[in-house]
């Protein structure tokens, strides 16, 4: 029987080279945010929880002490390791597992960033717990990901969309519900941000080797969508949109 991180490690260790040449994932006003707060922490050991094809890791090689990159697709930690090494990062180190369950030590990290990730999560607060375990007192969760308006109609029509382009999808959470988590894992919030990502329909779903059955079922449900609804998605001709992304940063205070 195949489980959901079976899906995860299918979808994402297939694309890895794929993911590490994308627009969306290698640029961004997320990127430009974390770059500008490391650079107060050259003495950190950071996590990159769910790094993908690596693009957080390397711009905190060039800021903070080490980086561990720990994502649940093999394929993708080849991708980073063979970057990491191209591009002189020596402090690059990677590590294999889930979310869910980590394989380090209480108290190990000094920062966590996690970036277009969370939103595969099986289980977003046992895996904010864990999160919370392996950081230090003080330390900081820099959580980056897709967030859903919090309206019934927007959200249902996100969902869809992503579910239909993507089997690994679990949820884009609203703003409300990430507050709400991060505050049950016991995180203080200390910065939040908000901003507009376009994704162009073509490469979005040929990152995902999306079947075209499925893309034929994402542009009649677009087709469908209401006018307010195409508004506020920004909804284009071709099928490319804009949704909303969340920069959240959070502090480990006990």
């Amino acid at each position: 029987m195949t489980t959901h991180h079976d899906n995860v490690k299918q979808q994402f260790g297939e694309q890895a080279n794929a993911y590490l040449t994308s627009k969306v994932h290698a640029q961004g006003p997320d990127l430009e945010y974390l770059s500008k707060l490391l650079t107060h922490y050259p003495n950190a050991e950071l996590l990159d929880m769910g790094c993908g094809a690596g693009h957080v890791s390397f711009i905190a090689a060039n800021h903070v002490k080490s980086v561990t990159a720990y994502d649940l697709a093999d394929e993708m930690l080849s991708v980073v390791a063979k970057t990491a090494q191209e591009r002189g990062l020596l402090n690059i180190n990677t590590r294999q597992g889930y979310a869910e369950q980590q394989p380090f030590a209480d108290n190990q990290f000094d920062i966590i960033a996690s970036r277009y990730s969370a939103h595969h999560w099986h289980d977003v607060g046992k895996s904010l717990r864990e999160l919370h375990r392996v950081c230090k007192t003080n330390g900081k969760l820099i959580i980056m990901d897709v967030v859903s308006p919090g309206y019934p109609v927007l959200d249902i029509w996100l969902q869809t969309v992503e579910a239909l382009r993507d089997t690994s999808h679990v949820c884009d959470y609203t703003p409300g519900e990430w507050l709400t988590f991060l505050s049950e894992a016991g995180f203080t919030i200390d910065n939040l941000e908000r901003h507009r990502l376009t994704l162009s329909f073509d490469t979005w779903v040929k990152r995902m080797r999306t079947p075209d059955v499925l893309i034929e079922a994402i542009k009649a449900y677009q087709l469908t969508a209401a006018k307010d609804t195409k508004t506020y998605f920004e909804l284009q001709p071709d099928g490319s949109f804009t949704t909303d992304m969340m920069i959240i940063e959070t502090r480990k205070v006990v």
